[in-house]
């Protein structure tokens, strides 16, 4: 049977489309409700934050870093100066692919591995977000050319002209300048950002480390408009950074010269200084090293040649090197006798070429095997004679000479603002029971009182203790520094003035002192002869290795960095002291004949008058007759 046919129910169908409609459209406006109230949230009631996003995205703020400041000595002559050049810089978040632009750089700077190398470490250090690194320093013409024909293929790539540091007296003030260098991980750890924002370079060593807060500057920005693809469209704002501070140093170019010519080639140390300032007049450092080989970065080669050098060109010897100060302190242990009262002026004591202490076999020997008889403390000298110390260092005993020679500044430092100076060593009771586990004895005190045994200085105390002298006891830290104008070091923690009991003791002991350069039988007289002016001074012999009991000490059978240290201090003139010095020669063997003259022509050199450079003999063109 057929299946009957289902007539179209149309009333009940329009009712179904009709709501379809009406749900449709209450949809499309829920929607559309939701939409504006996005748009009505994000461009009335957000309005001012995302304008602030547009417009960074738009408006970037570079830092300018400030020009670093000069260095010159007090004659104006400069030891540290900035010079324009050239680098590449790489902007990271700018290039697409950072491996194939190194890579197409190599090519086309045609760069060893060792320059990739480096490129990578320097990419590799923290930054700020879109903060162009310099990679390459130096660019020649050529690079620069070639970087700008195939600028469309090295996006984020550019060279930028900049200011670098560089040294014209090089290795000659190495030392004492220092050097300055790209900020390293942990010092990006201890500086303040923001105030280093666009600079890449912090002192390291030296006055460049010391005044590195008076140097640097304060650092500039401006605000500039980029497109979307970075490029620089428009400078909208500017705020100029301020310089660096100008610093101006005791040193004197000339004094230093001669200071380093003084010295030759051997391996040494000469400090000169101004008694009545502390300013340090030359500090020389032997041998030496180009400090500008450090500042874009030093190549591993270089850094190794240096590093692996016997001689040890890197080590600061004026501050840092520690060296028995042998009979350099000899005048300080005799002022320490008379001001305790253990001897007098004309006490004698007698020297058969050694000493021995009661109930002691044990013989400590004189310099001069043969003795000198009886001798006062004028004589000793003169003569720089052991066993007279050898007494009286027995008399003071270990205490009292810690106690006393501590007030010159041995053992302490004793700079202003010179870095990384060694405190040294003034040997005590206390300190060999702290170190050595050990107690003292009296052969110990015997050897210290001639400079020996556990005693170490650095040449700037030697100079300082030699100033002090001078001044009698008004100390004077040595300064590098001379135009502080209230910005330099605290100067709160000087030391007291030594005060002697006696105040007529300075001018004794400095007449000893004058005894040795000048007196008939002085170690330094051959130094001393002819000069129009007179000087004090001390020499001292310092042992670098031991000597055993009843051996002679033979030159020739030791190796040449085994010879005795040859050490000179003193101070010129007399009556008006200008200039006090400290002489260190390593292995140089006699204070007397090797370190003595090496004082002799500082000495000159600074207080006798500049010999006018001979004329140049006058061309005399012959009268031709026609």
């Amino acid at each position: 049977m057929a299946k009957p046919i289902r007539i179209k129910d149309h009333l009940n169908e329009a009712g179904i489309v009709q709501r379809r409609i009406i749900l449709a459209t209450v949809v499309i406006v829920l929607l559309s409700g939701v939409l504006l109230a996005r748009m009505f949230w994000l461009q009335v009631v957000q309005y001012e934050h995302h304008a602030t996003l547009s417009e960074n995205n738009r408006v970037h703020v570079q830092p300018i870093p400030p020009a670093r400041g000069r260095i010159y000595d007090r004659n104006g002559v400069v030891l540290a100066e900035n010079r324009p050049s050239f680098s590449l810089n790489i902007t990271r978040e700018r290039v697409p692919d950072l491996e194939t632009t190194v890579a197409l750089l190599q090519s086309l700077l045609e760069l060893d591995d060792e320059d990739i190398n480096q490129l990578h470490r320097r990419l590799g250090q923290r930054r700020r977000p879109f903060e162009a690194v310099p990679v390459m320093f130096n660019l020649t013409e050529d690079q620069i050319a070639r970087i700008a024909v195939n600028q469309f293929r090295l996006p984020g790539i550019e060279v930028q002209a900049s200011f670098v540091r560089h040294y014209p007296q090089a290795e000659h003030f190495a030392h004492a300048v220092g050097y300055v260098g790209r900020i390293n991980e942990r010092e990006m750890e201890t500086i303040d950002r923001v105030a280093y924002a666009g600079t890449h370079y912090i002192g390291k060593t030296g006055v460049e480390r010391f005044y590195e807060h008076l140097l640097h500057g304060k650092v500039g920005y401006e605000e500039v408009e980029t497109n979307a693809r970075g490029r620089v469209l428009r400078v909208l704002k500017r705020t100029e950074p301020e310089s660096g501070r100008d610093l101006t140093l005791h040193l004197d170019s000339r004094l230093q010269a001669v200071a380093e010519e003084a010295l030759g080639n051997r391996r040494g140390a000469v400090v000169a200084i101004e008694p009545k300032t502390g300013g340090v007049l030359a500090y020389v450092s032997q041998p030496s090293f180009n400090p500008n080989l450090f500042v874009t970065g030093i190549s591993h080669a270089d850094y190794g040649e240096l590093r692996d050098s016997i001689d040890q060109p890197l080590f600061n010897r004026v501050v840092r090197g520690l060296y028995p100060p042998g009979s350099t302190i000899k005048q300080i242990v005799a002022l320490a006798g008379l001001d305790y009262g253990v001897t007098t002026r004309t006490a004698r004591v007698y020297d058969p070429g050694f000493y021995q202490l009661p109930n002691n076999s044990h013989k400590y020997r004189n310099w001069n095997r043969y003795g000198d008889g009886w001798v006062d403390m004028e004589l000793a000298m003169a003569r720089s004679n052991d066993t007279y110390f050898y007494d009286l260092a027995h008399k003071l005993g270990i205490d009292r000479m810690h106690e006393f020679m501590t007030k010159f500044g041995l053992g302490t430092r004793v700079s202003l603002d010179i870095f990384e100076e060694s405190a040294g060593l003034m040997p005590s009771r206390e300190w060999k029971r702290a170190s050595r586990r050990q107690p003292w004895y009296p052969g110990e005190t015997l050897i210290t009182g001639i400079g020996q045994g556990y005693m170490l200085s650095t040449p700037l105390q030697l100079a300082h203790s030699t100033a002090l002298i001078a001044n009698r006891g008004v100390w004077k830290r040595p300064r590098l520094l001379a135009d502080a104008d209230g910005q330099g070091p605290d100067e709160s923690d000087t030391p007291e003035n030594v005060v002697l009991r006696n105040p007529s003791d300075w001018d004794f002991i400095i007449r000893t002192m004058e005894t040795v350069m000048h007196g008939e039988r002085g170690t330094a007289r051959s130094a001393a002869a002819g000069a129009p002016y007179r000087m004090a001074g001390k020499t001292g012999t310092a042992q670098v290795v031991a000597i055993a009991q009843g051996a002679r000490y033979d030159s020739a059978a030791l190796r040449e960095r085994h010879r005795d240290h040859a050490l000179f201090v003193g101070f010129a003139p007399v009556d008006d002291p200008q200039i006090a010095v400290a002489v260190m020669v390593e292995n140089g063997e006699s204070g007397g004949r090797v370190a003595a003259p090496v004082g002799r022509m500082l000495f000159d050199a600074w207080l006798l008058p500049e010999p006018e450079p001979e004329p140049e003999p006058e061309s005399i063109e012959e009268e031709v007759t026609p």
